[in-house]
């Protein structure tokens, strides 16, 4: 499809966060399993539910569209999802494999940061304030999951892992 208005185009960037959300609840459980820290096993699961929720709030935001939830092949998310299983080949199981967990989790979250970003200023600019506000929401929340993960990694995960 070609894309020819801004409405268009903003429509487009949410259909593929649509589709990023659901195959970041694929990859999630397999993180929190592959995952040794506690903590960084509980904010894998915990970003699990926030996904789900957040999924809830994306069709929120289609619904005062007047649109169809549709999923397009976010690329970016498949790419990085498939690096996190490079990490998980390399590497074993431990602190080293946490810090590379933690690496492929926040080069998720910053997709997701700039795409919510992004979806929020289109929908400000459109002037569809309520779904603004949802967009807002989760991009809060994504920015709070990227510094639980810096948290982790730097209180406690990377020491262990650069003592190995």
């Amino acid at each position: 499809m070609a894309v020819s208005t801004f409405e268009e185009l903003s429509l487009e960037g949410l259909k593929d966060i649509y589709d990023a959300e659901h195959q970041i609840t694929e990859a999630l459980p397999k993180m929190a399993e592959a995952a040794t820290s506690a903590e960084l096993q509980k904010a894998f699961r915990q970003h699990l539910e926030q996904t789900q929720s957040q999924i809830k709030r994306l069709e929120q935001v289609f619904q005062l569209l007047g649109q169809k939830a549709t999923r397009k092949p976010c690329v970016a998310t498949k790419g990085l999802i498939a690096e996190a299983n490079e990490h998980l080949k390399e590497t074993d199981k431990g602190p080293l494999r946490d810090a590379a967990l933690i690496e492929s989790a926040q080069k998720v979250e910053h997709y997701e940061i700039a795409s919510y970003g992004t979806a929020r200023t289109y929908a400000q600019q459109a002037g569809q304030d309520e779904v603004a506000a949802l967009l807002e929401q989760t991009l809060k929340e994504e920015e709070a999951t990227d510094q639980l993960l810096t948290k982790i990694a730097e209180s406690v995960v990377n020491r262990k892992a650069a003592q190995q």
